[in-house]
């Protein structure tokens, strides 16, 4: 999905010695923006996806997002052009043999993550560090299905990358200092600012966010308000930049569905538990902007309420 980069690029500091190449597994809308923020800090990327045609879709927007921020005067041409020589596809995890870092950015789904790392690590050089982008699974539980649980971290980006300032720090019980403390300079070199959450379910931004578009979808379950009236409240009664259910559509419902379902499940709280509407909703294949219909429908001209 385009993104329109809306914010002055951060202050970065310059690439970190130890890192020449970054891997990326997965070129869907986090993939991508990661590639487009590590590119444009001066780094190798070489992005990984089961497909071509998905890395190919992904080199698209990133090309057009670095054009908005050409025509906002955040970056200019030369870095632009820079940019996209500097992002290359990789078709195996071989490809991913010579990277110093890879970052996992594929979907909120722990088997499918732990699968990507026990059939990646063997192509890895032995001191490569390898970080995953979940927005929820624990770190622990994810490092300890490497061969490398010592350089495993969290380092997950918010959505849309090239706008978010913030990267989410989150070390597993194993995940040693130097690994945190690369890790860190590495984001800080991208012109990102870090947070250090503690490896408990969703982590700090999505404990909190989530629990409250899954209250909103309630709120439209139960029948308090439409889905514009609920997105109204929220942004002119909160201030909100965007209601509850827009974002919802916005992140995915699959990915609300997940987190919701790791805090329920991590913390064996009722209160997480996922509003069956929501369910309905990814059960049906309406998952959000990502498949043109979730809470809206995005199909024609301007986005229409689903319900």
């Amino acid at each position: 999905m385009d993104t329109a980069v809306k914010t002055k690029k951060a202050t970065a500091t310059p690439p970190v010695t130890f890192v020449k190449k970054v891997g990326i597994i997965g070129a869907g809308q986090m993939g991508n923006g990661i590639a487009h923020v590590v590119a444009l800090a001066g780094y190798n990327v070489v992005v990984n996806d089961l497909k071509k045609e998905a890395f190919e879709k992904a080199l698209g927007t990133i090309e057009r997002n670095l054009a908005r921020q050409v025509s906002r005067g955040l970056v200019t041409e030369g870095d632009m052009k820079a940019t996209l020589k500097r992002i290359s596809f990789a078709p195996s995890f071989k490809d991913l043999g010579d990277a110093d870092l890879v970052v996992e950015a594929a979907t909120e789904d722990e088997s499918v993550k732990r699968k990507i790392f026990a059939e990646l690590c063997p192509h890895l050089k032995k001191e490569a560090m390898l970080a995953s982008n979940t927005s929820s699974i624990s770190i622990t539980r994810l490092g300890a299905s490497t061969d490398r649980p010592e350089r495993f971290i969290g380092m997950h980006f918010m959505n849309p990358v090239p706008v978010m300032q913030l990267v989410e720090l989150i070390r597993g019980i194993a995940t040693e200092d130097e690994t945190f403390s690369r890790a860190r300079q590495f984001a800080e070199s991208l012109g990102k600012t870090i947070a250090v959450s503690e490896d408990f379910p969703a982590f700090i931004v999505n404990r909190i966010l989530l629990p409250m578009i899954n209250e909103a979808i309630y709120t439209l379950y139960e029948g308090v308000g439409g889905v514009e009236a609920i997105d109204k409240a929220m942004r002119l009664g909160a201030n909100h930049p965007m209601g509850p259910l827009e974002l919802a559509d916005f992140i995915g419902l699959d990915t609300c569905l997940s987190v919701m379902q790791v805090l329920y499940e991590g913390l064996a709280d009722t209160k997480y538990r996922p509003c069956p509407l929501l369910v309905k909703y990814v059960e049906a294949g309406w998952l959000g902007r990502k498949t043109q219909r979730g809470f809206y429908d995005y199909r024609g001209e301007h986005p229409v309420p689903t319900r």
